[in-house]
């Protein structure tokens, strides 16, 4: 859920002329519609000769022989240029109106839209702008200061809105390419990415180096010099999310006019084949071997200098951005000049790490340009980047979803390695754990770090103001803490030998228990109609570690009201959901009947258990299939019951679920020490 302190003003300035998009040159005489907000439209004249300014561009081309940072004809001219654009920006009152009501008190972040339909607008340089009197920080850069920050993208007018799916998991196309001798920093961009995917990669033992390489292939796939040919049937095989282009950008001579190109790889001789926007867009959006259109990459960025150069406004057709972006690819990131190799490391770094960690894309171009002027210092390349994008009514909620998918499948890796470690995931209920000795280090930072990486999404703004996701990863936490108390009382078992070791990792299971009943405590606070928040702090309370006999006995003296209210609760839920929503309902109706020996009296026996938990698992089991997330999940929380949380009360219960749930391993009821 996106909250309003959160979100991002979006803010649309379109500038139109009569006529086809190309074919017309830049003229102070031609006036342009400029639409934005609730306001009439506004005359604006560009102060800009066709000739002149493509002059000036040219002197924006870094010498080869010349420190960028004692260039001062080049950095007068880009504040020249940036003036002028900002003097064209204030001739559009709505759009200072519009920029001014965004709230300066949380420094909410501006999207400004640029709407451009002919294609000699793309030449200018608005990302350059200077704001002017009334503009935010008048006098410095508008897409570079602080006081109201603003990040701007440009966009294709279309027909209809372009289709754009976000949360989709990630895969990674990285094409490189050296044709004639040409260098590129390839190994800086393939590191970039490597570890922009680190999270999500499966941690192995380095004696299975060999399989981690498996498990990178599986989110990156790598192209070096990479021939049209090559990009074109990687694409029809494989639905890639992100495509990542590195070569040179070269001049092409299209019907006499001069276009900028990509330098790929001759597919004969490994020559220059100089690859224009067109046949680039056809190649990246290939159909498959049966003809079946895929779902187009989502994002493709282009370390490619010239990439967003229109350079010719006379035949139809655009930079290779605006090439790609006309192609139905939502967002696009390119250079509008040529872009020092620092810099392209730069970008592929903060984009690709950013990103991927679910960062909304606007946010992470406003962070680039940022980075590009500190770390890139006395270049322009900060404004030389140029985004093509695509952003539809809810793609705030998509950008939500996927971080909220990335943050979970990240600490699932960690904890699938402290699992493996620990033995926790031994699907064979009476196997001891044997952990290799010397582990704990690793265990101990796995945990840090996932605690650390909680607490920062526990306090994000989205859940500070709204209760469903606050009570979310409220609950999220205090789930991964009982994932960790578990793992530290299996690292106790593990030191027999060593009594100090022992009740050491003993104490710390405890505490990362208590952290849990806390955790589901305040969730609870935050949402109290939720059932499977109540169903958990009823299971954490009934735990061996937090529940001796005395009060065990006790429990439900306390909490058999609370018990009743998840019953219902889930009842109610169950009546009108269908599909996955009805799965999970009836996986806590049948945890429910499990923990109604613990919270739900006397007048709950262990027959009406039976009966209800093998009903639910059984219903829950014909709906989903065997295979369903939701059934490997529940069958994992009853066999906790079995293997870390048994008790004689309800010894027999887990196996009952197991076995309404068609696993095959729990076999049937049997002695099971527990951890605690």
């Amino acid at each position: 859920m996106t909250t309003q302190n959160n979100k991002i003003r979006k803010v649309k300035l379109e500038l139109l002329r009569p006529g086809p998009a190309h074919n017309q040159l830049l003229s102070p005489l031609t006036p342009y519609i400029a639409l934005c907000g609730e306001d009439g439209p506004v005359t604006v004249q560009m102060p800009f000769e066709h000739r002149q300014l493509l002059m000036r561009l040219r002197r924006l081309r870094y010498e080869s022989n010349k420190d960028p940072a004692k260039d001062e004809q080049r950095q007068a001219e880009v504040h020249d240029i940036g003036e002028s654009i900002g003097r064209v920006l204030g001739q559009v009152p709505a759009l200072l109106s519009e920029l001014g009501e965004s709230t300066l008190e949380t420094r909410q972040l501006v999207h400004l839209a640029l709407s451009l339909s002919a294609f000699e607008l793309g030449l200018i340089p608005f990302e350059f702008a200077i704001g002017m009197e009334g503009f935010p920080s008048s006098g410095s850069p508008l897409f570079l200061q602080t006081r109201r920050p603003i990040t701007i993208t440009r966009e294709i007018r279309r027909g209809h809105p372009l289709r754009i799916i976000w949360n989709r998991p990630p895969r990674i196309l990285f094409v490189s390419a050296q044709p004639d001798g040409l260098v590129v920093p390839a190994q800086a961009h393939l590191q970039a990415l490597r570890s922009a995917i680190e999270p999500w990669v499966k941690i192995r033992d380095t004696d299975k180096a060999k399989d981690r390489i498996g498990d990178v292939k599986n989110i990156l796939t790598v192209l070096p010099n990479a021939s049209l040919k090559q990009i074109r049937e990687a694409c029809a095989a494989t639905e890639y999310t992100h495509i990542h282009i590195l070569a040179h950008g070269a001049p092409l001579e299209d019907s006499g006019d001069k276009r900028y190109g990509v330098a790929l790889c001759n597919e004969l001789d490994l020559g220059k084949d100089i690859v224009d926007g067109e046949r680039l867009a056809i190649a990246l959006t290939a159909r498959d071997a049966s003809g079946k259109m895929k779902l187009r990459p989502t994002l493709v960025t282009l370390a490619t200098c010239d990439s967003g150069n229109i350079e010719t406004v006379l035949t139809p057709g655009g930079s290779i951005a605006h090439e790609l972006h006309a192609a139905g690819i939502p967002w696009v990131i390119a250079s509008q000049f040529p872009l020092w190799m620092r810099a392209s490391s730069i970008a592929a770094e903060v984009l690709y790490s950013r990103l991927l960690e679910g960062i909304d894309p606007r946010r992470v171009l406003y962070e680039l340009r940022q980075r590009l002027r500190t770390d890139s210092s006395g270049t322009h390349d900060w404004a030389s980047i140029v985004a093509y994008a695509t952003v539809p009514e809810d793609f705030e909620q998509q950008v939500d979803d996927f971080r909220d998918k990335q943050v979970r499948a990240g600490l699932e890796v960690k904890f699938g390695r402290i699992d493996e470690l620990v033995g926790a995931d031994d699907n064979d209920i009476k196997k001891i754990a044997s952990i290799p000795e010397g582990c704990d280090v690793e265990i101990e930072s796995l945990c840090k770090t996932i605690r650390v990486e909680l607490k920062v999404w526990r306090e994000e703004p989205e859940a500070q103001s709204s209760p469903k996701v606050k009570a979310e990863r409220l609950g999220m936490s205090a789930a991964s803490e009982k994932r960790i108390g578990i793992a530290f009382y299996l690292l106790a078992d593990s030191k027999p030998t060593n009594p100090d070791e022992n009740v050491k990792w003993k104490n710390e299971g405890k505490k990362a228990y208590e952290a849990a009943r806390e955790f589901y405590r305040e969730a609870l606070e935050v949402e109290p109609h939720n059932h499977w928040v109540i169903t958990q702090y009823l299971s954490i309370m009934a735990t061996p570690v937090l529940a001796d006999v005395p009060v065990f006995k006790d429990l439900s003296k306390n909490y058999v009201r609370s018990w009743g209210a998840a019953r219902q609760i889930a009842e109610w839920q169950l009546i009108k959901s269908t599909g996955l929503d009805r799965a999970w309902a009836l996986g806590t109706l049948a945890e429910l009947a499990l923990l109604g020996m613990a919270h739900g009296g006397k007048s709950f026996g262990q027959k009406q258990a039976e009966e209800e938990i093998t009903r639910y698992c059984a219903e829950m089991l014909t709906l989903l299939g065997p295979d369903a997330f939701a059934i490997i999940s529940t069958k994992r929380q009853f066999k906790r019951y079995i293997r870390f949380w048994n008790r004689e009360e309800w010894k027999d219960l887990p196996f009952v679920a197991l076995k309404a749930l068609g696993d095959k391993s729990s076999g049937g009821t049997q002695k099971v020490d527990t951890i605690a």
